[in-house]
């Protein structure tokens, strides 16, 4: 049976993200967890993420997540990031007065700014929130099925700028180009929530759980 760890560090949408999964694959073993031991014996790896990334690079560091991520990661496991999960893995965050992040790829997390408008000069609100094309600017293993333009959920006030260009795997248009999705080896990280997302993001969890990790 595949496995799929589910990294609980108390700040991820974790029954959603879970339920999600076994949607997508029944019979699939989903674990919860924040155990060494069961993040390491898994199939593949999913670091969720909702809050102030403060509060999360805290808990993260507390409960050694840290190091589970580093290790995951450097396995050539499959590993997805959402949300605060893809924020985590930059190097450093704009938000609660900037935070050092884990530092796994070349990002910096910015603010949409309280000035942020569309092509027409009318302003946006922040955060982002709701509905939003998302344009793939590379072919992946995890797009498969999936339309480019298809729409997305999103919730959040900071977004991904990825120092290496080769890594961005879509981006996405909300009074600024910024970058939506990353990829790199056997990792794949999204800002918007392939959860909520209904059949866009389904898809994609689907291709997670098929997915070797290779490109």
């Amino acid at each position: 049976m595949s496995s799929i760890a589910v990294i609980d560090y108390g700040m991820g949408n974790l029954h959603s993200v879970a339920k999600a999964l076994e949607f997508v694959q029944p019979g699939v073993e989903v674990r919860v967890t924040a155990d060494p031991e069961q993040v390491r014996s898994a199939d593949r790896v999913l670091l969720p993420g909702v809050g102030a990334i403060r509060d999360c690079m805290a808990e993260i560091r507390r409960l050694g997540v840290d190091r589970e991520v580093a290790e995951a990661i450097a396995s050539g496991k499959p590993f997805l990031g959402i949300c605060v999960g893809y924020q985590a893995l930059m190097q450093h965050s704009e938000e609660n007065g900037g935070v050092d992040c884990l530092g796994q790829f070349d990002g910096q997390v910015r603010f949409f700014g309280d000035d942020l408008k569309d092509s027409a000069g009318e302003r946006l609100k922040v955060p982002h929130m709701g509905w939003n094309c998302v344009e793939q600017t590379r072919d992946h293993p995890l797009w498969a099925e999936i339309d480019n333009g298809s729409r997305f959920y999103f919730v959040h006030s900071y977004h991904v700028q990825l120092g290496q260009r080769d890594q961005v795997a879509a981006t996405c248009e909300y009074g600024t180009q910024f970058d939506v999705a990353l990829q790199h080896k056997n990792v794949f990280a999204t800002q918007f929530h392939p959860e909520k997302s209904q059949k866009a993001g389904l898809q994609l969890l689907k291709n997670f759980l098929n997915w070797d990790g290779t490109l």
